[in-house]
């Protein structure tokens, strides 16, 4: 990974069916059909919404927004920064703050990746490096690689940078929505590798081990 360019909007979104244009998700009306292929966004929202009726979305993003838009669903949830990158920035009805929704890891930045012993390379698209933007990423994938999690485990963060100090939130949930375990470090920017690695064993110790025995079992059966 010979660099990470500055990072867009890390957030989930909620895009809305028209007929639900003058609400926000804690006002949509119960059993709401809410659309999404995350089980990180999932486990979330269920343990916020439990009112809600959450439906698997597959497809990219027009096919997606078009399920929408035929009344398949009632309000789906992607990522503010693909709908950003892809000029529908419009379609964002509500950018959902880290209370409801800690985005996954890495989300909304891009690396670039070299050959490892291409140092003419790697010294030119260093230049594109974004300093904040390496740190929180460096420790939201301490986190995640601490935890040995992936794509199928409920896990998600949000880091803040303001000068040299480093707020990095993790949470790991259960599939169904009611155990979510949550815990914040801060600390210098230098030690982000360590401080994700610090923020695994909190919530391991908090009972995180159990759900990602649980769901890594389930994913083998």
């Amino acid at each position: 990974l010979g660099c990470i360019t500055e990072r867009e909007d890390p957030a989930d979104a909620l895009v809305v069916h028209e007929k639900h244009q003058d609400k926000q998700l804690g006002t949509l009306p119960e059993g709401a059909v809410i659309g999404t292929s995350s089980l990180r966004r999932l486990a979330q929202l269920r343990h916020h919404y439990p009112h809600f009726t959450f439906k698997d979305i597959r497809g990219n993003l027009n096919t997606r927004l078009r399920k929408l838009d035929e009344g398949n669903y009632d309000a789906i949830i992607l990522a503010v920064a693909g709908l950003e990158r892809l000029g529908m920035a419009d379609r964002i009805h509500q950018t959902l703050p880290p209370e409801v929704s800690l985005h996954a890891v890495g989300q909304g930045a891009l690396g670039i990746e070299c050959r490892s012993g291409d140092t003419e390379i790697l010294a030119i698209i260093k230049t594109l490096e974004h300093d904040v933007t390496a740190y929180r990423c460096l420790a939201e994938r301490a986190f995640l690689r601490e935890l040995e999690g992936g794509c199928q485990v409920p896990i998600g963060v949000n880091t803040v940078v303001d000068g040299n100090t480093l707020t990095l939130t993790g949470l790991v949930a259960s599939l169904d929505g009611q155990t979510l375990i949550k815990k914040q470090v801060q600390g210098t920017t230098t030690s982000a590798d360590s401080m994700g690695s610090q923020l695994a064993q909190q919530v391991r110790a908090e009972g995180a081990q159990a759900i990602l025995d649980e769901i890594n079992s389930t994913n083998r059966a």
